[in-house]
């Protein structure tokens, strides 16, 4: 008897649409807003799956858009871009977007808005897993650390649950990785 998929499957990079290299590999940032990487995870509900789009600062780690939706259409992907795009205000800091090569990423729509707002766009060349790791990470991180691994009753409570869950992830847990500091506290450049 064949052993059923444990995970649901939320990329499909069998599509016409635009490929590109991966910009990121081997190149560690160096001030917020430099390198985001998104990816889309999905959360069990008693109404369905319900999809989480985040879009994670590589450099400090915080959040900085996210949407949850009740498909994987484009437009969560792109609600949670637009959201980044919104906090970074008018940065000079050249951004670089990096995602895995999911239909989402590659659309149309989706490269028209980092054209207009001057972001160039990375996409993992191979083994995605390993080459979209920090964003695999955050989605991990939220699933485990903060329940969103649980279901859910509803659409409604697992928007909330997220909303709690990013600000917890922000501004209240420490990284290892940022010496102890917070991602929020990174993102703005404060001490602690």
């Amino acid at each position: 008897m064949p052993q059923r998929r444990r995970y649901h499957v939320t990329t499909n990079s069998r599509h016409p649409w635009e490929r590109c290299k991966n910009l990121i590999k081997d190149k560690p940032p160096t001030q917020p807003n430099e390198q985001y990487v998104s990816d889309i995870t999905y959360i069990k509900t008693e109404e369905g799956h319900v999809y989480l789009s985040l879009v994670t600062d590589r450099y400090s780690r915080a959040i900085v858009g996210y949407d949850v939706s009740r498909s994987l259409a484009v437009e969560g992907s792109l609600r949670a871009y637009k959201r980044a795009l919104r906090q970074r205000g008018k940065s000079k800091v050249k951004t670089i977007h990096h995602s895995d090569r999911g239909v989402q990423y590659s659309c149309h729509d989706y490269i028209r808005v980092s054209k207009q707002h001057g972001v160039e766009t990375s996409m993992t060349e191979e083994n995605h897993v390993y080459e979209n790791a920090l964003a695999e990470r955050v989605n991990g991180i939220l699933k485990t650390e903060f329940g969103l691994c649980k279901r859910l009753k509803s659409f409604e409570a697992a928007q909330k649950l997220v909303a709690q869950s990013i600000d917890l992830y922000n501004n209240y847990r420490p990284h290892l990785s940022l010496g102890y500091k917070t991602p929020a506290s990174v993102h703005a450049g404060r001490l602690n």
